[in-house]
């Protein structure tokens, strides 16, 4: 039997894998062709060769300079979840201690490291795990060993029983500091609650597991993490919460601090914005500029009024805030409409659309 050329030919989502032998099926030298279907790019892989199905889950985890954390971590993770299907990618978000170093002497075939070429922050690292899991279902947490990955199994079950698109982890006996730590963090919690009008309990806790269609589509950029229920939110999710474990952190350093506090309250402002006028931003630039138009008007017909009565108005106050209020409600409404346009080019000019379809039904 001939075996060059294709033999046999598998398409596993956009990736086409061809296995071409040199010589007879059993031959030790395997040539393994792979074509990216969407971008033609080919590849040859020669050696031994381990093909793993397609992952139910994905465990997402970034890590910065986690060194002796990174053996505990893994050995607790292929513990707890070895009666799944799954994969672990781990992003190393420009660590300068022997981090990388660990995962490479510690990793299984199920896990795979991202290593970033400096560090670019902990959402950017988290939206390059999701963008590279391939699981059906998508977990998160962090490298510090605080989260406990025991609680995955029951989360992802809960998940896939009661159909919830995210399943956000609630530390219910929380091992940090009082002062610097759960104070600030249940004072952000209630103001984030109460303006975003998404009710989960613990916007701080990184243990959550979603459906990888809504962890795939959350626009992560910048410092955006906090907000991930919000922005699940927007994309139509349904979350609920359970309780899981927390533990003290043993090795390493904290990298949260009390300055976060003012950088949570200008992310929580583009929140606020994203979730009300993202794709109307004329109605707050254009109400607030024809409310000030309005007021330039008539304080400058009050004006005018005055001077038809004789009454000097030249210095007065009044008359430059009049002017202020005019300009300022024009600038508003000109913004407002610059905006629009530019909401229009980022949907038509990547095709995206408006609205997101979670299902069709045809009836019968």
């Amino acid at each position: 039997m001939d075996c060059k050329g294709r033999w046999p030919e598998y398409k596993l989502e956009d990736r086409e894998i061809i296995f071409l032998f040199n010589g007879q099926p059993n031959s030790e030298e395997l040539n393994l062709s792979v074509r990216d279907l969407s971008s033609g790019v080919k590849w040859r892989i020669f050696g031994q060769i381990i093909l793993m199905p397609t992952p139910e889950l994905s465990v997402v985890i970034t890590v910065f300079n986690e060194e002796k954390n990174i053996q505990p971590l893994l050995a607790a993770i292929y513990d707890s979840l070895q009666h799944l299907n799954y994969e672990v990618v781990l992003v190393d978000d420009g660590s300068t201690d022997l981090t990388v170093e660990e995962i490479r002497q510690h990793a299984n075939h199920r896990t795979s490291v991202l290593i970033f070429n400096k560090n670019y922050g902990q959402t950017t690292a988290l939206s390059a795990g999701i963008d590279n899991a391939k699981g059906e279902f998508i977990a998160t947490m962090d490298g510090d060993l605080q989260n406990d990955p025991s609680d995955i199994p029951m989360m992802l079950e809960k998940a896939k029983l009661e159909n919830w698109d995210v399943v956000a982890g609630r530390r219910a006996n929380r091992q940090d500091g009082f002062v610097l730590r759960k104070v600030p963090s249940k004072i952000a919690n209630w103001v984030i609650r109460n303006t975003t009008k998404v009710y989960m309990s613990d916007y701080g806790c990184s243990l959550r597991v979603y459906k990888a269609h809504i962890a795939q589509n959350l626009g992560l950029y910048g410092e955006l993490h906090r907000f991930i229920p919000v922005l699940a939110k927007q994309e139509g999710a349904k979350m609920t919460e359970v309780d899981v474990k927390h533990h003290p952190r043993i090795h390493g350093v904290s990298k949260y601090g009390i300055n976060r506090t003012f950088k949570v309250i200008a992310d929580l402002i583009l929140m606020l914005f994203f979730q009300k006028y993202f794709q109307r931003p004329i109605h707050i630039f254009g109400t607030a500029g024809l409310l000030a138009f309005g007021a330039g008007v008539i304080i400058n017909i009050y004006m005018l009024i005055l001077k038809i009565m004789g009454e000097d108005i030249w210095g007065r106050p009044i008359l430059l805030v009049g002017f202020i209020f005019l300009l300022g409600g024009i600038q508003l409404i000109t913004t407002g409409i610059v905006a629009e346009i530019i909401v229009r080019t980022y949907y038509e000019s990547q095709n995206k659309k408006t609205y997101r379809i979670k299902e069709i039904h045809r009836g019968e």
